[in-house]
């Protein structure tokens, strides 16, 4: 997604300095226009004035790539967060950043690779005053109307996490339906069932239009891809913040997410247990996310 991200602000008139430890992800980002740094310590030079650096990395690595930046790093700088980090995780890192007279925001970013590359949905927290100088930067990242400001540090990961728990449970429904289409007595072309879903259906939605285009690229029966689902946080996260919530200030009750929770659970459930709704739903994690979900031909 980074990579996309790069090209577009070029095309955009942005000027980019850009690193990986991946060298032909560097010389693709060159090829394409962008200023190359060989690593972090690289910006020290190539960024004058207030550094503006937006890291998208796994949330694992996040503590180590600010650690590393930190001797480049002068107070007013602002780091940016594109991941998928926990928003308490965000929120620590903020106070942490502030505290050294640094500024830390955060991006959920919805829209995969192609969203990336083309115009994605930005949910962004931070500091109101850094969201509007660098707001034309957020604008031709995004679709037309695509993006906003949430609130305060944290704020764009904890709207982005919840963005993810829906999606489970979207993508988990879409599988189970089409699980039961396919085992059906009808006989039904699936392909066309997806065309006429997505045709003024009230299910109408860029999820159908995936699987549409999954069942033109790896047939119907999607046997090349695994029954086995990964999961890669956000809906873990969703369901323990709402098990740490309540349903009001005066109660003990939880908010209840069963459709969110089951989908989940599926997932952790479907490792050496495959099923064509699985199928269906890493299907769709391939299309919107480039995950890798091909069955292990070992």
């Amino acid at each position: 997604m980074g990579m996309g991200m790069v090209k577009l602000l070029l095309e955009k008139g942005h000027e980019v300095v850009a690193t990986d430890p991946d060298e032909a992800a560097r010389k693709e980002a060159a090829a394409a226009g962008a200023e190359v740094v060989a690593n972090l310590d690289g910006f020290k030079d190539k960024l004058p004035g207030e550094k503006f650096i937006w890291i998208m990395v796994p949330h694992e690595i996040v503590d180590t790539v600010l650690a590393d930046l930190g001797s480049i790093l002068n107070r007013g700088d602002v780091i940016m967060d594109g991941g998928n980090s926990n928003y308490k995780e965000t929120m620590r890192r903020g106070a942490e950043l502030k505290a050294k007279g640094l500024v830390f925001m955060d991006v959920g970013v919805s829209g995969g690779p192609g969203g990336a590359r083309n115009g994605a949905c930005m949910m962004i927290g931070g500091t109101r005053d850094k969201f509007d100088k660098y707001e034309q930067l957020f604008k031709d990242l995004s679709v037309k109307g695509g993006y906003a400001y949430m609130g305060e540090t944290g704020a764009g990961h904890f709207v982005k996490m919840i963005h993810n728990g829906i999606e489970y449970g979207m993508m988990q429904a879409i599988g189970e339906g089409f699980e039961i289409l396919k085992e059906s007595a009808f006989n039904l072309d699936l392909k066309e069932v997806t065309r006429i879903y997505n045709n003024g259906s009230v299910i109408e939605s860029r999820l159908i239009g995936w699987l549409q285009k999954a069942y033109r690229e790896e047939g119907v029966d999607l046997e090349a891809i695994s029954g086995e689902v990964s999961h890669s946080g956000e809906g873990q996260w969703t369901v323990e913040e709402a098990n740490d919530c309540r349903v009001n200030a005066t109660t003990s009750i939880k908010i209840p997410v069963p459709v969110i929770e089951a989908s989940l659970k599926f997932r952790i459930d479907s490792t050496g247990n495959p099923s064509y709704t699985g199928q269906v739903v890493s299907a769709l994690r391939n299309q919107f996310g480039g995950h890798l979900v091909k069955k292990d031909k070992g």
